[in-house]
């Protein structure tokens, strides 16, 4: 039974955030507000002046589309991480650490609930895709989504061990600004990353983001271009993308449960 009674914490701490998310209309148009200003402001006004990705066949909204909708699911992930540090300050924290479930069953399902949540803005920023002249089928979409749900978990989990190690919303928020800019603009979300410079090129391999920009941009033009672009935008075959996605997920993950399970 204790299994299932860890199971059962577990799902409880999902279903909490799902819910809030849910009924919190303001916080999910919000979400979406910033992925579709970039995508119209950079997708539209650079447009023009960048009409030579594939040789003139891919336009730059369509190239740019991957990576909002990895910006979608990058910033609702990490800052779902912040109900860790607002219910420490409002004292809900203190009752569900002391319930007689394991710390990590609770560390699991927050990360669990924030990758859920972030899986939904990205697919809310899918439905944008026919608009964009992106066909899609359905092993298409399959695929996507099971993208776009590990490039959350794996943010997710990033974004719980900063919450587990922080005490005030002010320090959580100055962390994540810090750390998620440069994280997002170094995964070829917003340029190519062939020809780069080396360090750049360098900082780009140790950007677990690169690593889910990089399939969900192939998976979502792949009937979009001709296989010969596709294959000058992509960086690593998406075996070798999901496998360095796991890794880097564990790689999170498991100091974000130890920290929570430490958290006082």
């Amino acid at each position: 039974m204790s299994w299932r009674h860890e199971l059962m914490a577990v799902y409880t701490i999902w279903l909490r955030d799902v819910i809030r998310f849910s009924r919190d209309r303001t916080r999910i148009l919000a979400a979406l507000g910033q992925p579709i200003l970039f995508l119209v402001i950079f997708g539209v006004g650079l447009s023009p002046a960048i009409s030579d990705l594939g040789g003139g066949e891919l336009d730059y909204t369509a190239f740019l589309f991957p990576g909002i909708i990895a910006m979608a699911v990058l910033f609702t992930a990490v800052f779902s991480a912040v109900s860790i540090v607002w219910d420490r300050e409002f004292g809900f924290l203190k009752e569900v650490l002391v319930a007689p479930v394991s710390r990590v069953s609770v560390a699991l399902g927050k990360v669990a609930g924030g990758s859920t949540v972030a899986l939904f803005q990205g697919v809310l920023m899918l439905l944008l895709a026919p608009l964009l002249g992106i066909p899609l089928t359905p092993a298409q979409i399959l695929v996507l989504l099971l993208l776009m749900w590990l490039t959350a978990a794996t943010m997710t989990s990033l974004g719980v061990l900063f919450a587990a190690r922080t005490r005030s919303m002010e320090g959580f928020h100055m962390i994540i600004n810090f750390v998620m800019m440069p994280v997002f603009f170094l995964s070829g979300a917003f340029f190519p990353l062939r020809g780069v410079p080396l360090w750049m090129e360098w900082l780009a391999r140790l950007d677990p983001m690169t690593y889910g920009v990089d399939p969900i941009r192939q998976v979502l033009l792949q009937h979009r271009v001709s296989e010969a672009v596709l294959a000058t935008l992509r960086l690593y075959p998406i075996a070798v993308d999901v496998v360095v996605l796991i890794a880097f997920w564990m790689l999170f993950l498991v100091p974000a449960v130890w920290a929570f399970a430490r958290t006082e």
